[in-house]
């Protein structure tokens, strides 16, 4: 939550600087390049690869071993990574116009500019491929809040950069925005930093050493290319969506930024928190062929997920100009940015429910050695959203794209439930369907709480100033939190019975 929550102010300090204007926009487009691989390469591939692997190691041969294989993967990777940070800078420049529509890069300042700041953060592929193979090793040891936390130096970093290096950057000779740029990559240095104490602590010492021909770390590099593919769908999505967007006009592209990570901010809290938390369970099950219990823990994972991420998304979408309006209209974050923001979010949460439930189960078959499944379902994945998106971008301008990667994750999600329920022989889907449908109407219930409680406020407490703005939006959440607790107990949902009772015990520990 804090590292979520950092992220957010990092994203309220670029807009209030930034707005959505040309720089934010050649940041954004510079930073897809390394993000896509990272996402893809780094941290996507590597849990689903490395955790699984890692786990096994420990299980059934101890952590010497399992210490050696840590090793073994970090220096692969930093090996690879390396060569393809190299690449990167040096083909920055075409990376950027095959990126990018030609209207975009046709502008020689912006172009310059984001083969810059390109150029700059290409070696964070290469720093995050490191941590995430440290966060992988703290989670099967069942450390999960250093790593989780991690991220969060980053944001402060960056926060940190904003009021440091943005001022300096002209009397250097260089645009504001390469201050974003330097504090990107001292952010994932930092990112690294924080988790490495923490190893040390339980054992780990690094060795710079190297054997292709060491069986686990050939597993790990075997899962991890299809898993590269099967993780991609996301990641390729916002690809094609950045790469169509440069055509919308100046904002586009910064506007669904904005609008993916405040749609994103309710999977980093829970989404990818209880994946997280059920892969490495899942693959100790897995490892003991004791399927039963995978299936009980996928099913625990997935309905606790629905609970807390289906009234996010009808928040997110009733709410969205309130929240956009509150978060970022300020300094150069006009209520135009607002509107497109605001816009693109809503249709970017009909698919928050999609990108969680892939969190849990894509990787989930890499533990059970089905590999190809989810490489293919990801390629039927990536094609399906791209002719969407090219459709919709047509008829919807830029929140088309938003709409077409909604129902893109949609469908990866839902192809790969059911796939790994029949993998599994059931995965307690009269349970989920059940939760699932109660959880909805609840939800439902919720939502037009708060749109009926913000459209009274709107008449009760008029006018714009900030406070006035954070009154009204804090009301609208409130009512709508106290008709879904009410709605929740009169349809006898377990998963938010269960969550409050965890919530009450903690309150009275502390």
């Amino acid at each position: 939550m804090t590292s979520r929550i950092l992220g957010l102010v990092r994203d309220q300090v670029l807009a209030y600087l930034f707005g959505t204007g040309a720089a934010m926009d050649a940041y954004n487009v510079a930073f897809r390049i390394p993000n896509l691989l990272r996402d893809l390469f780094a941290e996507g591939a590597m849990s689903a690869a490395f955790v699984p692997t890692f786990t096994h190691h420990l299980t059934t041969s101890g952590r010497e071993s399992a210490w050696r294989l840590g090793n073994l993967v970090i220096n692969a990777l930093l090996v690879v990574t390396g060569a393809l940070v190299g690449l990167g800078i040096v083909f920055a420049e075409p990376l950027v116009r095959l990126l990018a529509a030609s209207d975009y890069t046709t502008d020689p300042g912006k172009l310059q500019l984001t083969v810059q700041i390109a150029r700059l953060v290409m070696p964070t592929l290469a720093l995050i491929a490191v941590a995430a193979a440290l966060m992988g090793m703290l989670n099967s040891l069942r450390h999960f809040f250093i790593p989780a936390l991690s991220p969060a130096t980053f944001n402060v970093v960056t926060i940190i950069s904003a009021f440091t290096l943005v001022p300096l950057m002209p009397s250097l000779g260089y645009h504001p925005i390469v201050g974003i740029a330097v504090g990107t990559l001292v952010g994932c240095v930092a990112q690294l930093a924080l988790q490495w104490p923490t190893l040390r602590r339980e054992g780990f010492r690094y060795r710079p050493v190297l054997d292709w021909k060491d069986q686990g770390l050939r597993r790990v590099l075997v899962l991890m290319g299809p898993g590269t593919i099967g993780l991609a769908a996301t990641q390729v999505n916002l690809l094609v969506n950045t790469m169509l967007a440069t055509g919308e006009g100046e904002g586009a592209v910064s506007s669904l930024g904005y609008a993916f990570r405040l749609m994103y901010l309710p999977i980093g809290l829970f989404g990818v928190s209880i994946a997280t938390a059920v892969l490495p369970s899942v693959s100790r099950h897995v490892a003991a062929r004791d399927e039963g219990q995978a299936r009980g823990t996928i099913a625990d994972g997935l309905s606790l997920m629905m609970m807390l991420n289906v009234p996010a998304t009808v928040g997110l979408m009733v709410l969205a100009v309130p929240i956009v309006r509150v978060i970022f209209e300020r300094g150069e974050f006009t209520p135009a940015a607002t509107a497109a923001t605001a816009a693109a979010l809503q249709l970017y949460a009909l698919g928050l429910i999609g990108y969680s439930v892939v969190r849990i189960v894509s990787p989930t078959f890499y533990a059970l050695g089905q590999n190809r499944i989810p490489v293919i379902v990801s390629i039927a994945t990536v094609g399906i959203n791209a002719i969407l998106n090219v459709i919709l971008v047509q008829v919807l301008g830029f929140t088309g794209l938003a709409l077409g990667t909604s129902i893109a994750a949609l469908f990866n999600a839902t192809t790969l439930y059911v796939l790994l329920r029949r993998r599994l022989d059931g995965l307690q889907s009269a349970r989920l369907g059940m939760s699932f449908a109660k959880i909805v109407l609840a939800s439902a219930a919720m939502g037009a709480a708060a749109w009926a409680a913000g459209r009274q406020l709107e008449l009760l407490v008029a006018g714009d100033q900030v406070l006035l703005q954070i009154v009204r939006l804090g009301a609208s959440i409130a009512a709508a939190l106290v008709v879904l607790a009410a709605a929740a107990w009169a349809l006898r949902i377990g998963e938010f019975t269960r969550a409050v009772a965890l919530v009450t015990r903690r309150l009275r520990r502390a």
